[in-house]
């Protein structure tokens, strides 16, 4: 296969006239007049780029994640798939440890399957259950427990050594400590915390490489006392953001961009399960959810993820003044780096899985390609 004709979205974060070829899967080559194919597909005024890659998601058309059934994998991974998504965690609410086992004993023979009609499940996101109660937002609180590296060890050998990231609230008793030896493990992420700064300056510097959707579930930034917002300036931490435009005002959305470098923020959908739905009530980690427009509250009024996909809010962010490379970068290669999985997705690089998108030049999905092969 080869892609002629279009602008493409390059590893080094420019955008070049460029052919790309792709063989067996694989990103062979992508340069000037490479060689003819009996697969030509012509991206004329489109730019090519990377599959997206999310790392924060609950669900979608009706499924979640946390139901732990094969059913609502597929449902999610197909969905992802269509919508341009070619990489994802399967994000898991707080729930009892026995309910997280089954899911990521579920969820084991999924990931890193290969598979043509859906998204490739590159492994878990556990956001709960060791979190804060002040700033749980959605969470159920019934079921919140204190950081627990064994708990964490239990669940990642159920799902095959797949957690890939883990969130923490520090405060908590032994949060520290289960920071330390859970970044050896996988990426670790702060949020639903009340930390201050010197809290998480004091996480960071024991391994947390991650911030949980900014500004949600955390201490607001303020100038005498900045929290996690504030200490993750301090160090090479990834940095989530939902830009659906209800999560975050569109000028913070560009300002973190500035603030952090567009290295390291990472756009999220935290999408649940009624995302690609119409309005109504839902369910989200055993409570009601209600959905209008693109808002997804609670009962106490605090938002319950978004409905919102990845491609939306990549293109939200450059509607509200975010560059397209920062943008594209956001929603590719940071995540997939921030998880350790750039080695073979995130970029359009010779040797990688040639997961490609075709966009017109408003953004808008044109084709996909998903290991080599055409899916729309």
């Amino acid at each position: 296969m080869i892609i002629r004709n279009g602008t493409v979205f390059c590893d080094d974060g420019e955008f070049r006239k460029l052919d790309v070829e792709a063989q067996n899967g694989v990103l062979t080559a992508i340069g000037e007049s490479v060689t003819n194919s009996d697969e030509v597909i012509d991206a004329s005024n489109c730019y090519v780029v990377p599959g997206f890659v999310d790392i924060h998601t609950h669900g979608a058309m009706g499924a979640d994640f946390s139901d732990g059934t094969p059913e609502a994998i597929d449902t999610i991974a197909s969905f992802l798939l269509k919508n341009g998504v070619t990489s994802f965690l399967g994000t898991t609410m707080t729930l009892p440890e026995d309910r997280l086992m089954s899911i990521c004993e579920i969820a084991r023979p999924f990931i890193n399957v290969d598979d043509p009609s859906k998204a490739v499940l590159r492994g878990i996101q556990l956001e709960g259950p060791f979190i804060g109660y002040e700033k749980r937002g959605a969470q159920n609180a019934d079921y919140l427990a204190k950081p627990d590296f064994q708990m964490l060890k239990r669940l990642d050998e159920a799902s095959g050594e797949n957690v890939k990231l883990v969130v923490v609230a520090p405060e908590e008793d032994d949060g520290l400590v289960f920071t330390k030896s859970a970044s050896k493990m996988c990426t670790v992420s702060l949020a639903h915390s009340t930390a201050n700064s010197d809290l998480a300056e004091k996480a960071f510097s024991s391994g947390a490489t991650h911030v949980t959707h900014l500004f949600n579930g955390m201490n607001s930034f303020s100038h005498r006392e900045p929290g996690i917002i504030g200490a993750a300036t301090n160090h090479d931490a990834y940095i989530e953001i939902i830009s659906d435009g209800v999560h975050i005002h569109p000028l913070v959305v560009r300002a973190v961009f500035t603030l952090y470098g567009d290295d390291r923020v990472c756009l999220i959908s935290d999408s649940m399960r009624a995302c690609g739905l119409a309005d109504g009530k839902y369910d989200l980690g055993g409570q009601v959810v209600t959905v209008v427009g693109k808002s997804a509250t609670i009962d106490s009024g605090s938002l319950a993820g978004s409905v919102s996909t990845l491609a939306d809010c990549m293109r939200n962010a450059v509607e509200f003044g975010v560059s397209i490379a920062s943008a594209l970068k956001a929603a590719t290669i940071n995540p997939a780096k921030s998880i350790g999985i750039d080695d073979r997705v995130g970029s359009l690089t010779v040797g990688k899985r040639a997961d490609m998108l075709v966009l017109d030049k408003d953004l808008n999905l044109k084709k996909i390609i998903f290991g080599g092969t055409i899916v729309k």
